[in-house]
């Protein structure tokens, strides 16, 4: 399969790379490579002393790697990248991209269980090198644990109930693939909200697996840490869980969200925020992808 066909087209290509503000000599990191589409803009972009160094913990990634001097690709998550970055000898960055959430190549993957379109092993891990699979979370975590991943991830109104039903479910036969869990949610999925509830459901399941609230917010404050005073953040968000806690950050500097402010009253976060980007209907229509996407772009003071 090609690389054209094996990844989709990337989300907000110009405007995300734009954002960059990539000058020729510039040290970028790009910490979601996927099929490499934002990446290659990125180089197309650089001089001869310009590198990018592109992260990916998924190994079918590293097949659309360019061959190109100016670029590295790192095989690992995001959540490292201080440590990755000290390893290839980089103190400081000029700019750095996160296209978060999953890439179209995931879903239409029949194998990879992030989809409920197909039956497959409850897998759901971007790593496949190691972690609890989906299956295992919902034969071992329990009802407490299942609750708040539906709640939190999720944001579901039947979290206590489909939690209940779950643990109840896998006493009798334990889940091994989507169609066992497509049966114990559907009571819970109205025929008109199907596709919407369990795509949530799915959702929740994904973040917790990958761990993607957590990587998130170490990345976010490894990322303040690396970028040189005039640096740019630039990050693409897709549900709201992981839009609140990247604009909370570059908004004040801090996880929490909490704007500090020095003697005189002026906030003391370490960036300048600008206005949000939502996609354009030609976006929307070229990629459906985009359709939830919100660009965010902070650079350092």
């Amino acid at each position: 399969m090609s690389k054209e066909t094996t990844y989709h087209t990337p989300v907000m290509l110009k405007e995300s790379v734009d954002g960059m503000m990539i000058d020729s000599n510039d040290i970028c990191v790009d910490v979601t490579f996927g099929g490499g589409g934002h990446s290659r803009e990125i180089i197309s972009r650089m001089g001869a002393k310009g590198h990018l160094y592109s992260f990916d913990q998924d190994e079918d990634a590293e097949q659309n790697a360019p061959d190109d001097s100016r670029f590295t690709f790192v095989r690992g998550n995001f959540r490292y990248l201080y440590n990755f970055m000290r390893y290839h000898n980089v103190d400081q960055i000029d700019a750095l991209l996160a296209d978060l959430g999953v890439s179209g190549h995931h879903f239409d993957d029949e194998t990879r269980g992030f989809s409920f379109r197909f039956d497959a092993e409850l897998d759901m891990r971007m790593n496949k090198r190691g972690g609890r699979t989906a299956a295992q979370l919902l034969n071992e975590a329990s009802e407490e644990e299942l609750t708040r991943i539906f709640k939190l991830y999720g944001e579901l109104n039947c979290c206590r109930k489909l939690a209940a039903t779950i643990v109840k479910r896998r006493e009798e036969k334990p889940f091994h693939r989507i169609n066992d869990l497509l049966e114990a949610a559907k009571p819970f999925c109205p025929p008109q909200r199907e596709k919407k509830e369990m795509a949530k459901i799915f959702q929740a399941l994904r973040i917790e697996i990958n761990q993607e609230v957590e990587s998130l917010k170490e990345m976010l404050i490894q990322a303040e840490e690396l970028l040189k005073p005039g640096g740019r953040l630039v990050v693409i968000t897709y549900h709201s869980i992981e839009d609140r806690i990247v604009k909370n950050f570059m908004k004040s500097g801090n996880i929490d969200g909490i704007i500090e402010k020095d003697f005189f009253g002026r906030s003391t976060s370490p960036f300048e925020t600008k206005k949000v980007i939502l996609p354009t209907a030609e976006e929307m229509e070229r990629n459906p992808r985009s359709r939830s996407a919100k660009l965010r772009i902070a650079i350092k003071i």
